[in-house]
This record gives structure tokens, C-alpha cells and sequence, in this order.
């Protein structure tokens, strides 16, 4: 099973691809696909047919899956893009700030 450096409900930035800059809470990370769904990036259309009588049909807008590789974790602690470190702490491993050094579990 693949592990992600990110999860839902991270802050993350996109760094590359059309919606690069854009930063978003991540609604939904699939690690067997390497890829999350982030907030406000990669809108795409789908075209939706009405399911039931008298409702109405149409293109909805929604947020597409960006690959893992482009999107980097805005630590909380600092507010800027970094990378992650992972440490031991009481038995447990957690993720660690490159930048600022601090714990972000």
C-alpha cells in the first residue's frame, strides 16, 4: 500500500500544471492512485443527466484528482510550501516541517 506525505483536510499549494499557486484544503486523497483532490483546482465539467422526473440535467463544475507529486504541504505553523520529515516521537511517527523544524500532527 502507498503512503502519502499529505492527508485530508492539509493545506497544501499546487506547484505545477495550469492551476500552479493556487493553494486548497485537500477533500480527498486516494493513496493507491497518488493523487488528491484539492479545493478550488483543476475544475472540470461533467455532464449530469436527470435522474428523476421534473429534475433538471446539466454541466456541474468540480474539482478534478491532481497527482501527489504536484502539490506541496503548506506547513501550519510557518504559513510557506515545505517539504516533509518524518521523526519518532513517544513511540509514534510523525511529520516534521524542513523548514521550521516543528511537529505538524
Amino acid at each position: 500500500m502507498n503512503k502519502l506525505n499529505v492527508k485530508k483536510g492539509d493545506e497544501v499549494v499546487v506547484i505545477s500544471g495550469k492551476d500552479k499557486g493556487k493553494e486548497g484544503k485537500i477533500l480527498k486523497a486516494m493513496p493507491e492512485q497518488e493523487r488528491v483532490v484539492v479545493q478550488g483546482a483543476n475544475m472540470i465539467t461533467t455532464h449530469v443527466k436527470p435522474r428523476k422526473q421534473g429534475e433538471a440535467g446539466g454541466r456541474i463544475e468540480k474539482e478534478g484528482t491532481i497527482h501527489v507529486s504536484n502539490v506541496k504541504l503548506v506547513c501550519p505553523k510557518c504559513g510557506k510550501p515545505t517539504r516533509i520529515g518524518h521523526t519518532m516521537q513517544d513511540g509514534k511517527k510523525v511529520r516534521v516541517c524542513k523548514k521550521c523544524g516543528k511537529v505538524m500532527d
